[in-house]
């Protein structure tokens, strides 16, 4: 659908967030569609480590998530748009050429949504405000023990040692008041980080 766009070329896909990390290195694209639940590395790590290393790369976020978390966490991480996968062509369209050009974008449905929670003045949810005591790391870490992952397959996959692990896989148990693995997975699919998807997922696209 983007390359029939007169004004766009893809230039890339991946199909978790550690390859989103490696192609945004490698082929430096003006804008990214990234998806926020992927293998590994979760779209809004990758978010992360991608604008720490590039900042003049513009994300938007492609998800089917209408929470108010994951708008929030996608824009702390350096977001420059939030869309739904439910969105029409034209909004669809009207999302890359906002972001691309340099402006912030949400969309409309998520903006009413956010406005009457702000007007309510609802508090964070527990479970966000644990989520948010998390190091980078730790995220990445909760995730892949969550896609069944033993600490070696972990360590490998971040290539750190397998101790490392073990140790952030500890400081993110006690932090989340976690007892077992029964619960982190729990934990993992509340927070919408695991989900049976293997297709492609993330879009690199050149302006």
């Amino acid at each position: 659908m983007i390359m029939r766009l007169p004004n766009y070329e893809v230039v890339g896909t991946a199909r978790d967030g550690k390859e989103a990390i490696q192609n945004a290195v490698l082929l430096q694209p003006d804008l990214i569609l990234m998806d926020l639940s992927m293998p590994g590395i979760n779209g809004i790590e990758a978010t992360a480590q991608i604008k720490r290393r590039l900042p003049n790369i513009r994300i938007l976020a492609l998800t089917g998530y209408k929470t108010d978390e994951y708008v929030r966490e996608a824009f702390r991480a350096g977001a420059d748009g939030y869309a739904l996968k439910d969105s029409s062509y034209e909004e669809f369209i009207g999302a890359m050429h906002t972001v691309v050009t340099g402006k912030k974008f949400i969309c409309p449905d998520l903006s009413v949504h956010l406005i009457d929670i702000i007007l309510r003045g609802d508090a964070e949810p527990a479970t966000v405000a644990r989520w948010s005591t998390l190091t980078s790391r730790e995220r990445s870490i909760i995730k892949l023990i969550a896609e069944g992952r033993t600490n070696r397959l972990a360590a490998e996959f971040l290539n750190i040692s397998s101790k490392t692990v073990e140790k952030h896989r500890a400081n993110l148990m006690h932090k989340l008041g976690l007892k077992n693995a029964t619960e982190l997975v729990l934990f993992a699919l509340n927070m919408g980080l695991i989900e049976n998807k293997n297709e492609p997922k993330t879009v690199v696209i050149s302006d």
